[in-house]
C-alpha cells in the first residue's frame, strides 16, 4: 500500500511548474510506546491544564495563547489572530537557488522527505530536473508553506526521485566557531599521525543504516517480553571504563589489535648517535 502524502503542490523553477507529491522519510511509528497507568487501578491517566496560581482545572474553551512580556505578564492571541498572521500555502515549492552538493551544511537540516512526480504527467518534467541536477552535482534550494509554516528546503537528487531536507533557519543554529572557539588547532605529525590514519584505514567501510541497531529500543522490547512471560529480565553488563594515560600506548595498542606489528619505542637523538659512533670502532679492534 502507497503512503498518504503529506503534501502536495508544485516545484516552480523559472515558467515551469511540475505537479509533485512529498512524503516523510523518517518515522517514530515502530517504536515502543508506554502509557502512563495508575498503579493502583491500571488505568491510563490523562494530562489537564490547571491554573497556577488557583490550582483549578482549566477547560479547553478557557484555553489561549499567550506571549510573556514580563514576569506573570502575558498578551493574549486569539486563536483567529493567530490563524490571520500565519501565510496561506499557495502549493508552490519556488526553487530560489541551485548550490553545490559539497556546500550543504548538514548543521541546517531540520526533517527528511521524499519528493516524486504527482501523476503520469509530471514524470518527464520531472525526469529532466532530476537528471541535469545530478549531471552537474548541485542541490536545489527552493522555499514554500509547508505545514502552516514558510519553510526552506533543500532537494537532492537520491535514485529516481529528491531527497528533500526541511531546513533550520540561521537564528536557530548554534555558531559553533564562537561557542567552541576554546578549542585549539592542533598540528599532528610523525608516528601518532600514521597509527590513527592506519586505524581508521582498518574500520573503513561503507555507509549502511540497516547495520545501525538500536540497543535502547531492543532493550525495551525484551523487556516488554520477559515481563509478558513472566520471566526474569537479565539485564546487560555496563561496558567497562575505560582510563586514556598515555594517548601513543593506547594508539598502538589499537594498531595491534588491529594487526599491525607494534613499533619499538624511538630513541632518543644522543642514544642514536653513541650507537652508530660504536659500531666503526667494534669493527676496528
Amino acid at each position: 500500500m502507497a503512503p498518504r502524502a503529506n503534501w502536495k503542490g508544485f516545484i516552480k523553477i523559472a515558467e515551469l511548474s511540475i505537479p509533485v507529491a512529498l512524503y516523510a522519510a523518517a518515522t517514530t511509528s515502530e517504536r515502543i510506546a508506554f502509557h502512563t497507568v495508575n498503579r493502583q487501578t491500571g488505568n491510563r491517566v490523562r494530562r489537564q491544564f490547571v491554573d497556577e496560581q488557583t490550582e483549578k482545572p482549566v477547560e479547553r474553551e478557557s484555553q489561549v495563547k499567550g506571549y510573556e512580556i514580563g514576569q506573570g505578564q502575558y498578551i493574549i492571541l486569539e486563536p483567529e489572530e493567530i490563524q490571520a498572521a500565519i501565510p496561506e500555502s499557495d502549493k508552490t515549492l519556488l526553487i530560489e537557488a541551485f548550490v553545490p552538493c559539497r556546500d550543504v551544511d548538514t548543521a541546517y537540516f531540520d526533517k527528511p522527505y521524499f519528493l516524486t512526480p504527482s501523476g503520469a504527467v509530471a514524470q518527464e518534467s520531472f525526469a529532466l530536473i532530476r537528471e541535469a541536477m545530478r549531471k552537474t552535482q548541485v542541490a536545489a534550494l527552493g522555499r514554500a508553506v509547508l505545514f502552516r509554516r514558510v519553510r526552506t528546503v533543500l532537494m537532492r537528487v537520491q535514485g529516481s526521485i529528491l531527497l528533500a531536507n526541511t531546513l533550520n533557519f540561521d537564528y536557530e543554529v548554534r555558531p559553533a566557531e564562537q561557542i567552541f572557539e576554546d578549542v585549539p588547532e592542533m598540528k599532528i605529525e610523525g608516528e601518532m599521525l600514521d597509527l590513527a590514519k592506519y586505524i581508521i584505514e582498518t574500520k573503513s567501510g561503507l555507509f549502511n543504516p540497516r547495520a545501525f541497531d538500536d540497543r535502547y529500543e531492543a532493550a525495551l522490547a525484551e523487556l516488554v517480553k520477559a515481563k509478558i512471560a513472566g520471566r526474569a529480565f537479565k539485564a546487560p553488563k555496563p561496558p567497562k571504563e575505560t582510563k586514556v594515560v598515555d594517548l601513543m600506548a593506547a594508539l598502538r595498542r589499537s594498531a595491534e589489535a588491529a594487526g599491525r606489528p607494534a613499533s619499538p619505542p624511538s630513541q632518543p637523538k644522543t642514544a642514536r648517535k653513541r650507537k652508530s659512533e660504536a659500531a666503526p670502532r667494534r669493527k676496528a679492534s
